[in-house]
């Protein structure tokens, strides 16, 4: 016995579930298979982890009603801070000058799960199946493919979009080759608490190891203010501050942060993931597209890896609600590629710039040093060329689908 299904996501991260959400928004069939259990995946402990989600990703969450979930828990950015390691030189943005609204916002990841998966609950052509793990993957004889799960019936889909991580199975099991770089560094992440406001300011500064982000969000229930830290060091130097004790962790953690927002303290363990470049030299295969960071994940330099996600799901929406009212094999080749030639080459550029700005800030040379300071002090001075920069952030640049564009289905 079999189960057929229109279209399958495979993956229930922040990106399958996105994707399944905004194809029930649009009105497709489509079901989401996902490996773990909402429980599980819905409370703080399962992921401590915080995501920024620019001015263009909201625009998607909310034309398929996510946003209203999670409003009130996501910090806006109103400022944008970039310094070079004790440099006087630095460049503010500040989204007032725009006219386009907060850069972005910060938010848990697990209350944006909640509310993904909330929103494809209560959508009528979706299913979330929950707790199935796929152990194996086959073409059919009928135009389609197939997952044999650990347990239970084999699934059939006419369309397969893989949303199942870097280390993506579908990937490997279609065995498209990838880019792979791997940076000698690794990012300690964990949420702090200081004592002075934020302020609504995200501050990137720049040292020799890496990049040190100050993300803000919301204050907790208490009134503590609080703020998302990304810490990238070497990767040997990451693990011996992770394995510090509290009080020597907190120690390290003010010497890093300075003065700037007065006491500084860790609310959640600190965690540390290593830092890599992947991208897939095709996004596409029969009856197959890898979406999200199955085709793609970059260095967290600029804070785009969900939000270049976000794009690849509206994009992929748009193209198969098109191929829906031209009455087109929504798995053919010809849709797909499509897919793959709007979103490949504007991934492939936004990798380069992450890795070229890394390997520009992430080093202490002196010639290079003073390069650095240059160029920022002439971006402060050249309007269009910070212009350029915050739609960057904003994820307002490149060839926009409808939904981002207009922040309408």
């Amino acid at each position: 016995m079999k189960q057929e299904h229109d279209i399958i996501v495979l993956g229930g991260g922040l990106g399958g579930l996105t994707m399944a959400s905004t194809l029930g928004a649009y009105g497709l069939p489509v079901t989401c298979i996902d490996r773990d259990i909402p429980k599980k995946q819905t409370c703080e402990s399962f992921d401590g982890r915080t995501t920024a989600i620019s001015a263009g990703s909201k625009r998607l969450l909310s034309a398929i009603g996510v946003w209203d979930g999670i409003e009130q828990h996501a910090c806006p950015i109103e400022q944008i801070r970039v310094a070079d390691n004790d440099s006087p030189k630095f460049l503010h943005f500040d989204s007032f000058d725009t006219g386009l609204g907060d850069y972005g916002w910060i938010i848990e990841n697990w209350r944006l799960r909640r509310a993904l998966m909330d929103t494809l609950d209560a959508q009528k052509t979706a299913t979330h199946l929950t707790g199935i793990q796929i152990e194996s993957f086959a073409y059919t004889d009928q135009n389609g493919v197939q997952l044999t799960p650990t347990q239970g019936k084999a699934i059939e889909t006419p369309l397969l979009i893989a949303a199942d991580g870097a280390h993506s199975s579908v990937r490997n099991w279609l065995n498209i080759p990838v880019r792979l770089w791997t940076y000698s560094q690794t990012a300690i992440v964990c949420v702090v608490g200081h004592e002075l406001d934020h302020e609504n300011i995200a501050v990137e500064q720049f040292m020799p190891a890496g990049p040190f982000a100050i993300l803000p969000m919301m204050d907790d229930k208490d009134g503590t203010h609080r703020s998302s830290l990304v810490w990238t060091e070497h990767g040997g130097n990451a693990q011996s501050f992770v394995e510090l004790s509290k009080e020597k962790f907190d120690i390290a953690l003010q010497q890093k942060f300075g003065d700037q927002l007065g006491k500084v303290w860790h609310l959640t363990k600190p965690q540390s993931f290593s830092l890599d470049l992947i991208h897939a030299k095709t996004y596409t295969a029969p009856r197959v597209a890898l979406i999200a960071e199955a085709a793609h994940r970059i260095h967290p330099i600029a804070g785009q890896g969900l939000n270049l996600s976000m794009q690849d799901i509206a994009a992929m929406a748009e193209v198969l609600t098109e191929a829906r009212a031209l009455g087109l094999d929504l798995g053919s080749g010809a849709v797909l590629q499509k897919y793959e030639r709007w979103r490949r080459t504007d991934n492939q550029k936004m990798a380069i710039m992450t890795d070229g700005l890394n390997r520009l800030f992430s080093n202490n040379l002196t010639p290079v040093r003073v390069l650095r300071d240059t160029g920022l002090g002439l971006i402060n001075k050249l309007p269009p060329v910070k212009h350029f920069f915050e739609r960057q952030a904003m994820g307002l640049s490149g060839k926009l689908p409808k939904i981002i564009r207009t922040g309408e289905l």
